[in-house]
């Protein structure tokens, strides 16, 4: 972002007191943007300043932009984390992560509503404390960030910010492992072994890939952001896989 870029209004200077309110948020987020006034902008309500004619700036371009943002980030991860998953069940799980609740709970957490900037008849309102503007000035700030210093830092602050949401995530699935086991001891006489193969990507999306086997025989391999995920897909493979030789799994269980 430059001063000319034409996609950025002309921004205000930003008082002293202001200064340090703005940088006590970016704290909170452990960032620092080259420009803070998009950062203030990404906090101003449509009610705030005084008349005069003309468009008032406010956080609501920065909110669109942000919005999509956080969606890609959100999108990249369930990618990685569910590798075997398909894109219905993904776009389940985008869905949860993106709406409001979520984003409210993580704006209350930052205590996002004491830097908004409001007007006096939305503040008696009780603008600062809305669900909804609570949600949309967290997606304006991620906007700003995206503006100020390209996606590489807003992936970073969104997954922080984001984590609990992904640690809580599950994928509705049945237990293949137990399914696996009972079929090969009931059928076969053979208890199924996992071993974890390999470690794909970079810390923060670490996958991994387990294979399963039994008698010496490779049955399955999976892939997932845990080695218990990893152990799961590997199991449900190897369930794919006698199916196809014309071994069901026991009855209420199924190897979809």
């Amino acid at each position: 972002m430059t001063d000319a870029d034409p996609a950025v209004p002309a921004l205000p200077t930003i008082d002293p007191d202001r200064e340090t309110q703005l940088t006590e948020l970016e704290g909170k987020l452990d960032v620092r943007l080259r420009d803070r006034r998009l950062l203030n902008l990404a906090l101003q309500h449509g009610s705030y300043g005084h008349g005069g004619g003309g468009r008032r700036e406010s956080y609501e371009r920065l909110e669109l932009l942000g919005d999509a943002v956080l969606s890609l980030v959100v999108c990249d991860h369930l990618y990685h984390r569910y590798a075997d998953a398909p894109e219905g069940e993904l776009a389940k799980l985008r869905a949860r992560i993106v709406s409001e609740p979520w984003l409210v709970r993580i704006a209350q957490s930052l205590d996002l509503g004491r830097y908004i900037l409001l007007g006096k008849g939305e503040e008696k309102a009780g603008g600062r404390h809305r669900p909804a503007l609570l949600a949309d000035v967290l997606e304006a700030v991620l906007g700003a960030i995206y503006v100020d210093s390209g996606f590489g830092v807003v992936h970073a602050v969104a997954t922080r910010l984001l984590q609990d949401a992904f640690d809580e995530l599950e994928l509705p699935s049945e237990d293949y492992k137990s399914t696996l086991q009972e079929l090969l001891q009931e059928r076969e006489r053979r208890i199924p072994r996992y071993r974890i193969s390999s470690q794909e990507g970079p810390d923060h999306a670490r996958i991994f890939v387990a294979t399963v086997e039994a008698s010496g025989r490779i049955l399955g391999e999976g892939r997932g952001s845990s080695k218990k995920q990893a152990e799961q897909a590997a199991a449900r493979e190897a369930l794919r896989h006698l199916a196809r030789r014309g071994q069901k799994a026991p009855a209420g269980h199924s190897g979809r």
